[in-house]
């Protein structure tokens, strides 16, 4: 892995006030670093022409580090786990802030097999789940229903993980929008690109961000959290090239007929013929069924991908097909060569965190701390810091190096 060290040094603070930073994107990693940010005293501006829009408004807001396990990603999974360790908390002071719940509910989860090769499958990956000490137990189908008596006669088998949990993204956003509006402000413009100013003895720094108004909106620092849409921003530091491809995702809601609640009292993923699908059942009385993943450009919802998901969810849970459809979205998630998110410091005054691909809520809570760590000028553990560079795919000689760091100070 391409390890490159990145300056962290930041301006003095402004003599008489708080700080600022700007926040480009109002997803769940842009809010989340914002609400850490004000936490910390912070004056926090968010900018996004339409927040609560994007990947995070579909996602189905699983915290599972076990269940989304899968081969050949061991940086991954460290970052799962140590992101389900600090949710707890990250959702108790939001809900605190707004005096409502967040949707953070602690039901486990149970990961179920339609036929024996799936169940092979989960078995052998409960393999790696527990060498990497994760909590699991295998049970049988009588006993999966028993736990889930809307089970189908299909389901030959299933994995029960405790400590895979969930929240409910759009809840989640909507707290951390009315504080960051209540304590901060927020702008509904696109930003075109970031804005340089000139340093003492000719040098540069971010200075604040380009508005597509012509505005330019000054601040201290700069978190870069916009998705996809983070690499297209003008003025980004010469040699940064953000490596993010769009990988779509069909997801539906739909709500359980009152006769038939709870049609299931946890999250019931699993595999159909080697496909995954999950069923989320929230609070209200609603299903979040989901995902696909597909890299064809098509950026509605595909018939293709709905047809699957209903048909492997009704293969688990027959009941879905009794169940009133509420909505049906697509959402391009940014990904990565490796699935790893990139978050770093790549310029003076620019810190940038994007390219969360499918894990971005559960992930949410630690990238929030480590973009506001770096925001405010502190050293994040060397070997996370390494994992998530966002130069970490680029040519050693397009990074920056210590010396022109040091220079920029």
């Amino acid at each position: 892995m391409l390890m490159v060290e990145h300056s962290v040094t930041v301006s003095p603070p402004r003599e008489g006030g708080a700080r600022s930073v700007v926040v480009v994107g109002a997803g769940v990693i842009g809010l989340a670093t914002a609400w850490e940010l004000l936490e910390a005293g912070w004056d926090v501006t968010v900018c996004d022409p339409e927040p609560m829009s994007g990947a995070s408004f579909a996602a189905a807001g699983m915290l599972a580090p076990v269940s989304e396990v899968v081969w050949d990603q061991p940086t991954l999974y460290g970052l799962m786990v140590s992101a389900a360790m600090v949710w707890p908390r990250l959702a108790g002071r939001v809900a605190s802030a707004v005096g409502r719940p967040v949707g953070h509910l602690t039901t486990e989860t149970l990961v179920c097999a339609s036929d024996r090769a799936d169940r092979q499958a989960l078995a052998d990956l409960a393999v790696l789940q527990r060498r990497l000490g994760m909590d699991l137990d295998e049970i049988s189908s009588s006993t999966a229903r028993a736990l889930e008596p809307a089970l189908g006669p299909g389901v030959v088998g299933a994995v029960r993980i405790p400590d895979d949990h969930q929240v409910d993204p759009r809840r989640l956003m909507d707290a951390l929008l009315e504080v960051i509006g209540r304590r901060g402000t927020v702008v509904t413009q696109q930003v075109t690109g970031v804005w340089w100013r000139d340093e003492a003895e000719g040098e540069r720094r971010v200075g604040g961000v380009r508005l597509a108004d012509g505005a330019t909106l000054a601040a201290d620092e700069v978190l870069v959290a916009a998705g996809l849409a983070s690499g297209e921003l003008e003025g980004l530091p010469d040699g940064l090239d953000l490596p993010l491809r769009p990988v779509w995702g069909d997801i539906l809601r739909v709500r359980v007929p009152e006769r038939l609640r709870p049609l299931l009292t946890r999250t019931v993923r699993g595999l159909v013929h080697g496909l995954p699908v999950y069923l989320v059942p929230r609070d209200d009385g609603t299903l979040v069924i989901g995902a696909t993943s597909r890299e064809d450009g098509l950026a509605g919802p595909s018939v293709g991908g709905v047809h699957q998901l209903l048909r492997d969810a009704q293969r688990l849970v027959p009941g879905v097909l009794e169940c009133e459809l509420l909505e049906v979205t697509a959402r391009a998630r940014p990904g990565t060569p490796d699935d790893v998110p990139l978050i770093g410091r790549v310029a003076p005054g620019l810190t940038v965190s994007t390219g969360y691909f499918r894990h971005g809520i559960l992930l949410s809570a630690l990238g929030a701390r480590l973009g506001a760590d770096l925001v405010a000028g502190k050293d994040i553990e060397p070997e996370t810091a390494a994992a998530v560079d966002p130069y970490r795919f680029a040519p050693a000689s397009a990074a920056p190096t210590r010396s022109t760091e040091e220079a920029a100070r």
